[in-house]
């Protein structure tokens, strides 16, 4: 892996006040609510160039890409936004606390050079054609890159990280916390001993995109389209897989539009495939001991390598289904490895998703009957509160992947299913900015 030190553009305090006011979630995790509070938080977040609003007098002169790299230039021309004067490799560290127990992440932030997917660089989840098509759009219009790719790495000696720790008794770039409480801060890596240092042990490295991949294969795209030497290299932040602040959250699903949905009838169906362990509750107190016996009991079958899942259909009980037998899913995916075939999120898919309720890869895809939820704060709550509203039909609970599953599916090659992993925290947009 070829990585570079580069002069970011970042935000100017002395212009923009705040500069945390000024910085944003991934786009792709930016719903109207936030759009919105993003938006009302600065005139410059970045959110109104990564997440531009649409409207109906948009026009091929006139949109979300256009209005974009005139806000860009704008910011550029007014001082808002003002380059470093020296190649660095920027630290990033994120603090954060996750049921109660405070976790720390190192990363750093460099220019990566793009390649073909595959030898060096390995992805682990598909990717849609509708988001590359408008982050290559975005692309086009402001020849800029503004969110990070999450690489991993493999570094026992923790080569970066050191460097990063050793950085970090400077005074930060920027530091501020979101909207979860999470901590972030910015520092910049400009001994040349130093970036020397990381730039020669990431020489060897063979990393796993760990998010971001629709972001990945746009930049390759849009460099194969233009050739600027400049845009061979992507914003990337790397996170060594060796440290203990790697953490991996579940990401559930919630069953929308099925027709003829019928709850009994889809647990009584799922008993040819899964042993289940009924939590039956007639009050709210019992609901949520029903509830917490079934994250327990998640949890112990997870510790087991077992496959289990949650559900909840609103029939006054929570489930856990315990897939029987593992060669069940030779039927399903006879053209997977076996590494593939014992992920949950495989299982989830091939055995409950498309065989029990009959929503195929196709209707995955066209994204009418899943709804994704991230296992963070009230995640599992909400979901069973809207299915008690009848807003949706079904709640089916996963445990996180773990990342040796990861590192043994993306050594055969394969790709998992999408929304298989959630790395929190989310590296954040805005952070630096690296112009063509």
């Amino acid at each position: 892996m070829e990585i570079k030190a580069f002069k970011a553009y970042r935000f100017n305090e002395a212009v923009v006040g705040d500069v945390g006011s000024c910085i944003a979630p991934p786009y792709d995790v930016i719903d109207a609510d936030l759009q919105d509070r993003l938006y009302k938080k600065s005139k410059y977040n970045i959110a109104q160039i990564t997440k531009g609003k649409t409207g109906p007098s948009d026009s091929p002169d006139n949109n979300q890409y256009t209005r974009a790299a005139k806000l860009l230039n704008d910011w550029f021309q007014t001082g808002a936004l003002k380059r470093d004067t020296n190649d660095s490799v920027y630290g990033y560290v994120q603090d954060f606390e996750i049921a109660g127990i405070k976790a720390q992440r190192l990363s750093f932030i460099a220019l990566a050079k793009l390649e073909e997917l595959g030898k060096n660089i390995k992805p682990h989840e598909y990717t849609l054609t509708g988001p590359k098509a408008d982050r290559l759009n975005l692309r086009r219009a402001t020849k800029a890159s503004f969110g990070l790719i999450f690489m991993l790495y493999q570094d026992a000696k923790n080569v970066a990280d050191k460097i990063v720790k050793k950085t970090m008794k400077q005074k930060p770039l920027i530091d501020f916390f979101d909207e979860q409480n999470v901590r972030h801060q910015l520092f910049a890596v400009t001994d040349n001993k130093d970036i020397d240092t990381i730039t020669k042990m990431m020489g060897t490295q063979t990393c796993v995109i760990a998010d971001g991949h629709h972001r990945y294969e746009t930049a390759l795209n849009y460099y194969k389209e233009t050739g600027e030497p400049s845009a061979q290299y992507v914003l990337t932040a790397f996170v060594n897989a060796k440290q203990k602040g790697l953490l991996i959250l579940a990401t559930h699903r919630l069953i929308q539009n099925v027709k003829n949905f019928d709850g009994k009838n889809f647990i009584a169906d799922l008993k040819k495939d899964f042993d289940l362990t009924t939590f039956a509750f007639d009050n709210e107190k019992s609901k949520q001991q029903a509830r917490q016996k079934m994250s327990d009991k998640m949890k112990a079958e997870f510790d087991a390598d077992k496959n289990a899942f949650g559900i909840y259909t609103a029939d006054g009980a929570f489930y856990v289904a315990v897939l029987k037998d593992k060669h069940f899913m030779d039927a399903v995916a006879p053209d997977k490895s076996e590494h593939w075939k014992s992920l949950d999120v495989a299982v989830l898919h091939k055995l409950i998703i498309e065989k029990h309720l009959g929503i195929d890869e196709k209707g995955l895809a066209e994204g009418g009957n899943i709804e994704y939820v991230k296992d963070t704060g009230e995640g599992i709550d909400d979901s069973v509160n809207q299915i008690d509203k009848g807003a949706k039909q079904a709640a089916l609970f996963m445990n996180p992947t773990k990342m040796k599953q990861i590192e043994m599916v993306t050594a055969t090659g394969e790709r998992m299913p999408q929304k298989s992993t959630f790395f929190y925290p989310k590296v954040y947009t805005g952070l630096v900015i690296n112009k063509h």
